[in-house]
């Protein structure tokens, strides 16, 4: 038989290296992305798997496999993605732990040499009362924020529809990109940044995070998991929060932020007067400033990052925090620094998961809070309805590099809803419940108050 009648072969492609740095990571349990929803609906699994199959075939990158050791990502013709299926009595919080904690990147299969692992997996888990919560889970390295976002709703689009049809393979009409896609720098516009210029970058991102004030910890020893709180506001303040904002011309990261600097002080018992220096990172979804410009529905990984410090000394009021900290961020994206440090932050959180001995109490704690540039706009209330959708949340592992906390932040129904990820035990949930609640406490008493906070 002729090579020519032996059909499509995989598509390889390589790691780019933000994609790279992903990989180093995601074994370690940064950057497990799990999308989760808990569905009052008995619809069949076998719609849902063909769902997930579609998504694989409108995205390849879905549908590959990843091999840090060869650096490429092997993309298969056809999808083959199979649904597992669980009972569980675990509420919907307790599966999206558990499920942020299962890394099936962490096998020597991960690492080692020869056979890749799957970016995508999925799980439904029959709750035996008419409801499940599905999960799907996601390797950063070929799924950001905003493209798991589309994912959920193109997800939805085709569920909805194969049910509304009674035909689980139906042709739905969804935006797809239909290509493998090439990584971020590919796309980067020509910011040229002098050899010298980064050289005293490095030295200072290197010498600021020996003067950067954490979290306490608690337990930097024993085997790390991820773990998550919830901050949730009400639909009149979240209004009010976000109309605040933008008399002050900031974003909404600005204001997290600020609560998140101003609550970890307070946790602190400290005195005003008593000087810290914090971190803070800003992911920014960059599709829109690349070169060609890319659309959400371009599956991969396309984020940079902003590390900013601030100075704390007691006493400081939400507004002005947020106003200052959000105004050193847009200064720093002003200056493309997104672009130029984006090599820098990748080098330095290598360096992390390499040597954690570097960091404070070998932690790998990068920084105190991310947060990103945008929240996550839900207007998909009509097809959750449709297809039974009671709750749904979208984060990522961070026990591995990372912050001591992520907020990964959605305004759904007129409503913010946080999913703040953590490094258990390294903080306690009770520690990091605290945080949460001084957090939304100072976000209320502005805004109910009437301050100038």
């Amino acid at each position: 038989m002729s090579s020519n009648d032996e059909g499509p072969r995989p598509v390889t492609r390589r790691i780019y290296p933000t994609e790279s740095s992903w990989c180093r990571a995601v074994p370690g349990g940064t950057g497990v992305t799990t999308l989760s929803l808990l569905i009052k609906n008995n619809t069949p699994h076998l719609h849902i798997q063909s769902a997930l199959r579609r998504l694989q075939t409108n995205h390849p990158i879905l549908r590959a496999t990843l091999n840090p050791t060869t650096s490429t990502f092997i993309i298969p013709p056809l999808s083959s993605l199979t649904l597992h299926s669980s009972s569980s009595e675990s509420p919907f919080h307790s599966l999206v732990e558990q499920e942020l904690n299962l890394n099936p990147w962490n096998s020597n299969a991960a690492v080692g040499v020869g056979v890749g692992v799957d970016v995508m997996h999925a799980t439904i888990y029959d709750h035996g009362n008419g409801s499940s919560t599905l999960v799907i889970k996601l390797h950063t390295a070929a799924c950001d924020r905003t493209a798991a976002v589309q994912l959920v709703k193109e997800l939805m689009h085709i569920v909805v529809t194969n049910n509304n049809s009674h035909d689980a393979d139906v042709d739905v009409d969804v935006d797809v990109d239909g290509d493998v896609g090439l990584g971020i720098e590919e796309y980067v516009p020509d910011i040229s940044k002098p050899f010298w210029a980064r050289g005293i970058d490095m030295l200072g991102y290197s010498l600021n995070s020996f003067r950067l004030s954490n979290f306490n910890f608690l337990d930097p020893v024993s085997h790390p998991s991820s773990r998550l709180v919830r901050l949730m506001l009400d639909a009149p303040h979240t209004s009010m929060l976000l109309q605040g904002c933008k008399r002050r011309g900031i974003k909404l990261c600005g204001a997290l932020s600020a609560a998140g600097l101003i609550a970890a002080r307070l946790a602190k018992g400290l005195s005003d007067g008593d000087w810290e220096k914090y971190a803070v990172v800003t992911l920014i979804d960059c599709r829109k400033l690349l070169e060609p410009p890319l659309s959400n529905h371009h599956i991969g990984f396309y984020h940079s990052a902003i590390l900013n410090t601030h100075d704390m000394c007691g006493g400081e009021e939400l507004w002005g925090l947020a106003t200052r900290t959000y105004k050193s961020f847009e200064n720093a994206k002003k200056s493309n620094k997104h672009f130029s440090d984006m090599a820098d932050l990748n080098f330095l959180m290598c360096k992390a998961i390499e040597n954690p001995g570097l960091t404070p109490s070998s932690s790998m704690r990068t920084s105190f809070i991310s947060v990103f540039e945008d929240p996550v706009v839900d207007e998909t209330n009509e097809k959750y309805e449709q297809l039974g959708v009671e709750d749904y949340m979208g984060c990522a592992s961070v026990h591995g590099v990372g912050p001591s906390v992520a907020v990964f932040d959605t305004i759904r129904d007129g409503k913010l809803d946080c999913a703040c990820v953590y490094p258990f035990p390294l903080h306690s949930r009770e520690q990091m419940q605290e945080l949460i609640d001084k957090m939304k406490n100072i976000l209320i008493h502005c805004l109910s108050s009437e301050n100038e906070c």
